[in-house]
């Protein structure tokens, strides 16, 4: 009896450790927002046999295939299509992810059907979350190339059903989560309004993005003023703005949002490649790069963005999985279109080409789902997966949910 209560007070300890080192090391990096307020997100796994996901390296096989065609996917965007608008090197889909722990498990598009059967899946979010739906579904399809489908494509709605199994791949393109209107004195970015909504309610899966517009100036920028309440802004600083229109979707998602039906995922910051200093290149960008980086980390550090948005999401009562993407794609400067992109004017180091990444991130969305859905899976022995949770510190106690 005393043996058990022994290990169970060092598990605490161990747990209780983790949790301030975690609070301490993000609570730093939180450094880069100018508000200063603590960064109170957890990530949970398991104390002793855990694996992240997101922390690993890209390995070298030349024997593995992309998962998918490009030529023969139905569902490919034409700014995406690498190959048939003519890079000529292929180097780029001969990387597998590797996190340091496990054995990421193989893309199975028959399991994805099955285990999701009538079930309604949506991303939104940006142009990257278009990336990352045309992946998803030129994955499904390669996996049952009979499986008849229907689509349909809007400029803000679009879907992907595979109608024998009942599985709904939707798209509801948005740049900035929250609203832009119309209004006499222009285009207003309202950071407290979200009307669309509504569309969003329903869904068995929710994988939000956004980040690449809000940092947009000029002629590509698609507003005229901000606002906030009844306080109209020409500009204001980026991040803040950011944080405030994230803030606007969290309080959304829990308002709206039943956890019971409904797994919320929020895709990281996807990163750009434009800037060779980013990884010690000064003279270069994306194009001509032909391998990642090698090792686990970026010269350049984590993009402040992506600490605001796990400050939001730590201060959420519904449970959010963060797909961690961030570093991963910052390693991938070989992954985007650059100047082979089908409907992109000049250099590309945004997006991503297909297959590539977008391929990747959705494996990791793959087992996150089955990880949520009560299913192990193993490296020779018994290695347990839990992605990444956000939930909230409610003073000395804390408030997390595996679904």
């Amino acid at each position: 009896m005393r043996d058990v209560w022994f290990q169970g007070f060092s598990f605490f300890l161990l747990l209780q450790a983790q949790i301030i080192l975690s609070l301490q090391q993000q609570s730093a990096s939180a450094e880069h927002f100018q508000n200063n307020a603590t960064i109170s997100s957890i990530a949970i796994k398991s104390a002793s046999n855990g694996c992240n996901l997101f922390q690993g390296r890209w390995v070298f096989n030349s024997s593995i295939s992309p998962p998918y065609d490009s030529s023969t996917c139905p569902f490919i965007d034409p700014e995406f299509d690498c190959i048939k608008y003519g890079r000529p090197e292929k180097q780029f889909l001969e990387y597998a992810w590797k996190p340091d722990a496990c054995n990421l498990p193989s893309f199975d598009g028959t399991d994805f059907l099955k285990r999701w059967g009538g079930k309604k899946i949506m991303f939104v979010g940006d142009s990257l979350s278009v990336n990352e739906w045309n992946s998803l579904g030129c994955m499904v399809h390669a996996s049952v190339p009979q499986a008849k489908y229907s689509v349909s494509r809007g400029s803000v709605l679009s879907s992907v059903i595979f109608e024998e199994y009942g599985v709904s791949l939707s798209l509801y393109h948005t740049t900035y989560l929250v609203d832009i209107v119309r209004e006499p004195v222009g285009r207003v970015l309202k950071l407290d309004s979200i009307q669309g909504g509504n569309s969003w309610k329903g869904m068995d899966v929710l994988v939000f993005n956004t980040w690449h517009w809000w940092t947009h100036k000029g002629k590509s920028q698609p507003w005229d003023y901000m606002q906030e309440g009844s306080k109209l802004y020409k500009d204001m600083d980026r991040l803040t703005a950011f944080y405030k229109g994230l803030t606007t979707w969290a309080t959304w998602v829990d308002q709206n949002v039943d956890p019971s039906k409904t797994k919320v995922f929020f895709q990281g910051i996807s990163p750009s490649h434009y800037e060779g200093k980013d990884w010690n290149a000064p003279s270069k960008s994306c194009i001509g790069e032909e391998e990642p980086l090698s090792g686990s980390s970026y010269p350049a550090g984590t993009p402040p963005a992506a600490d605001v948005v796990k400050r939001v999401l730590s201060g959420m009562k519904t449970p959010v999985y963060l797909l961690d993407i961030t570093t991963l794609s910052q390693l991938r400067k070989d992954a985007h279109p650059s100047a082979y992109s089908g409907n992109h004017p000049g250099t590309d180091c945004s997006h991503w080409c297909l297959p590539g990444l977008p391929d990747t991130w959705n494996q990791l969305l793959y087992a996150a789902l089955i990880i949520s859905n009560g299913t192990d899976f193993a490296n020779g022995g018994g290695i347990r997966t839990i992605p990444v949770v956000y939930g909230t510190i409610l003073s000395s106690s804390i408030y997390f949910m595996l679904l």
